[in-house]
Parts: C-alpha cells; structure tokens; sequence
C-alpha cells in the first residue's frame, strides 16, 4: 500500500435520540487528511443514507476505500453496503471488532413488523464476515467492492497497531467529541 493512500473512516457515537457519525479521511501513513459529521436516528433506517451523504460533502476522488466500524450504529440502523459501494463507487469494507453469533434474532426481540423486516432484509443482503488476523488482534470484515484477499490487505495496510484501523480509531474520537460538544451547548 502506497503511504499515499487515502481511506474514509466512518465511525459513530450516540446518546438520546440521534447519532454523530464522524468521517476521517486518513492516509495509509497515518496521516489525518480531513474530516466530515452526520448524524443519523437511534433506531432508524437512516444510518445508510447519511454515509452517503458524509461521503457526498466530502467530495474527494481521492479516497481509495470506504471503512465502517460495524454495520449497525445508533441501535439496529442497518447499513446497507451495497448501496453506500454504488454510490461512493470505491470499495466499502464494514470492520467487526467482537466474534458474534449475528444479529438476526437481535433485530427480532427488538423490532416488531415491518421494522424488524427491514432491517432483516437488509441485514441478510450482507456479505459474510471474514475473520482477519491483525498483529495479536482478530477483526472481523464484510466487504463489497473487493476480494476477501484484498480487504484484508487494506485493514492490515491502515492499522499501525493494536485492533483497530487508524481511519476508524479517530473517526471514533471525533464523534465522541462531537457528541460531547453536541451535549454541552444543548
């Protein structure tokens, strides 16, 4: 991986009724290159459509992949992969930081009718995660765009150390700060 390279970290933090969902858009040399917030409903469908748009304000060509921590932020808000690929046209890798059973019976016990069939639905349209083995660490990735071989290779290229890739590791601080200051002046 070229030191170069660019990739968009999207992470979340919630509390209340909406999540702040930072975008950092970080270079394999770890490098911070730029930084974008959204927010999107705790228990919603939205989650989806305001990485779209993260993405969207951000404008840049130059982004080579698009990393998610997870696939359900801000409580069961299902991204749906496929379409955040179609319209970010880059390969768009979801990175899992626990070993789960999944989260259909989850979405079950929580949602009822129609809610809990679309996120069903989405939740099923997903790729299966593959484990990678990061230094000590295991993650767990989804991926459309790219191989499994590949995927692996650019979470391996943006992870210095410990278990999770720098673009998500400060995408993850920049929403908790954001929350916070969101907190503060309410």
């Amino acid at each position: 991986m070229k030191p170069g390279a660019r990739a968009l970290g999207i992470a979340e933090s919630y509390r209340g009724e909406s999540s702040t969902l930072a975008g950092v858009v970080c270079r394999a040399s770890r490098v911070i290159d730029g930084f974008v917030f959204e927010s999107c409903t705790v228990g919603g469908t939205d989650a989806t459509a305001a990485c779209i748009e993260l993405i969207d304000r951000l404008g840049r060509e130059d982004i080579r992949y698009v990393l998610l921590a997870g696939i359900a932020p801000a409580w069961y808000n299902i991204l749906d992969l496929s379409t955040i690929h179609e319209a970010a046209d880059r390969p768009v890798l979801s990175v899992s930081f626990e070993e789960s059973s999944g989260l259909a019976s989850a979405i079950e016990s929580e949602f009822e009718g129609a809610a809990a069939e679309q996120r069903l639905s989405t939740y099923r349209n997903l790729p299966e995660r593959t484990a990678v083995s990061v230094g000590d660490e295991q993650l767990w990735v989804r991926s459309v765009g790219i191989d499994d071989e590949s995927a692996a290779a650019v979470v391996r290229a943006f992870t210095p150390e410990g278990g999770r890739p720098e673009p998500l590791r400060v995408a993850r601080q920049a929403a908790r700060a954001g929350d916070e200051y969101l907190e503060s002046v309410e």
